[in-house]
């Protein structure tokens, strides 16, 4: 593990030394509300600048509360931020102390859970890919990816090695701080109880005193969403106002249900018409990120289906459902935007890479990750919406 601690620390810290660079070669856009408030912060750029879109929406929860619209942000990781800020005094400070230690905790426990899914050399290689993957820099910014793997992670290897309540109470926190959160409730579910026979038409030897026992923890997921909800409604109105106030952050997201061939689609009539600027690049990073991924999962689909006697089954295939769920379910609303991030927690397609038999084929893919994560967050650092 510390090799991968090792690796997280040089590219961080290559990053910083590139800064400049990236200062000289991409002139600053600041496509965003509130990009003039970054500087009030009392920080170098350099450090302002990982709060970027989505992250000067969280540190104003944290430090005001919520302002229109800004529901649409899930409240644990901004309640998180203001309780450090006590210690920091400064909330951008804590924001980054809250993500990168997050992270780092989250990388020693991910390490653990596939230590007991896959052969330790796999996933020594599943850890780097996850590192050098081209939007993998989000989980040190002011964004919830750093502080949500932290949960997922802890609820897998909970679930694995059999800490039912531990894990429930963080798929809680999941939920409370991201939509995909409920989503948990799939690896629940099949560590609680799958049987060996389920899809063999054999006898399920599930006793009901167990299920009784065990079920009201299944749907631990859902508690975290019915407790925003819950505020939302006493102080709003409307106990959806999450989803709702999507359409007003200029991803062009549909409020009701748009199907996945639609979203296809419009990005091949995006290709076919929109000029070459930059919206045009972005929009192709997308749709090459929303399906390579994709397809991915599928291939890890069929692979795992076959294998319902493996004892690793139960494991493999409800993380490969709900990876698709979390890549899945932004695209109802019309759009692959963001994709690039959220693919970051279809973690079964990162397995899928570090089981990559050809080590001369693995070495490829880890340069050319790192090279679009440091083009991608240079971009990103100078104000142009990556994801």
């Amino acid at each position: 593990m510390g090799i991968h601690l090792l690796t997280l620390l040089v590219l961080r810290l290559g990053e910083v030394v590139l800064y400049p660079v990236f200062t000289t070669l991409i002139p600053y856009a600041g496509f965003f509300p509130y990009h003039d408030h970054l500087p009030l912060l009392h920080v170098p750029a350099f450090v302002y600048s990982w709060a970027s879109f989505d992250g000067i929406h969280y540190l104003n929860i944290a430090r005001f509360g919520y302002d229109q619209y800004e529901q649409a942000f899930f409240p644990l990781y901004p309640i998180v931020i203001h309780l450090f800020t006590y210690f920091t005094h400064n909330a951008l400070i804590a924001s980054l102390i809250v993500s990168n230690l997050s992270f780092f905790a989250g990388l020693i426990i991910f390490a653990k859970f596939l230590q007991r899914v896959i052969h330790r050399e796999q996933s020594s290689w599943t850890i780097f890919f996850l590192l050098s993957f081209p939007t993998a820099f989000f989980f040190s910014a002011t964004y919830t990816e750093g502080f949500f793997f932290l949960l997922v992670s802890g609820t897998l290897y909970l679930l694995k090695t059999k800490r039912y309540f531990l894990a429930a109470l963080l798929t809680i926190f999941a939920s409370a701080t991201r939509l995909i959160g409920v989503f948990l409730i799939i690896p629940f579910a099949f560590e609680l109880f799958y049987s060996p026979g389920l899809f063999r038409g054999h006898k399920i030897t599930v006793s009901w005193k167990k299920i009784l026992l065990l079920l009201p923890l299944v749907f631990s997921p859902f508690l975290g969403l019915i407790a925003y909800m819950t505020y939302l409604q006493f102080s709003t109105g409307d106990s959806l106002l999450f989803f709702h106030a999507q359409s007003m952050f200029g991803a062009h997201r549909a409020t009701h249900l748009i199907l996945l061939p639609q979203v296809w689609y419009r990005y091949v009539k995006i290709f076919m018409t929109a000029a070459h600027n930059f919206q045009f690049w972005i929009s192709l990073l997308e749709f090459t990120f929303f399906n390579g991924m994709f397809a991915l999962l599928i291939m890890d689909f069929i692979v795992w289906i076959k294998k319902t006697r493996s004892p690793q089954f139960a494991t493999r295939i409800s993380l490969n459902l709900f990876s698709l769920a979390n890549l899945i379910l932004p695209t109802l609303t019309g759009t692959f935007s963001s994709i690039p991030r959220y693919v970051l927690f279809s973690l079964s397609a990162i397995l899928v890479l570090g089981e990559i038999k050809s080590r001369a084929l693995k070495i490829i893919l880890l340069a050319t990750f790192t090279l679009a994560q440091v083009l991608l967050l240079g971009l990103f650092l100078q104000g142009y919406f990556i994801s």
